[in-house]
């Protein structure tokens, strides 16, 4: 059983940065894929970026990349999404998620475990 506790969230202005933590805690976190998505007011939840049990991105292709970059540190158990340049519809409830025995994270892929989600806003 993995617990996944993320930190960070706020309320920031365009334009803005952040950065979000993603502690994990059981199982064996430098085997795990990790990862985040997240959810807008009204829309489905959306995958973001994963850093694979390697070092390993993947990013959505969407207008995230080149701003929203993913790492991870295994000495703390822990994953980051440092997001810049913070756009209005940035806002969301964003997620961190981890596949254990290096499972692989894609847009559709099967996540073994969600965290309990932190609101990002950013105000216009």
């Amino acid at each position: 059983q993995v617990q996944l506790v993320e930190s960070g969230g706020g309320l920031v202005q365009a334009g803005g940065s952040l950065e979000l933590s993603c502690t994990a805690s059981g199982g064996t976190f430098s085997d795990n894929t990790m990862g985040w998505f997240r959810r807008a007011p009204g829309k489905e939840r959306e995958f973001v970026a994963s850093i694979w049990w390697n070092g390993g991105v993947t990013y959505s292709p969407g207008s995230v990349k080149g701003r929203f970059t993913i790492s991870r540190d295994n000495a703390k158990n822990t994953a980051y999404l440092h997001m810049s340049d913070l756009h209005p519809e940035d806002t969301a409830v964003f997620y961190c998620a981890a596949n254990q025995n290096r499972a692989p994270m894609t847009p559709l892929s099967h996540v073994d475990y969600w965290g309990q989600g932190t609101q990002v806003t950013v105000s216009s």
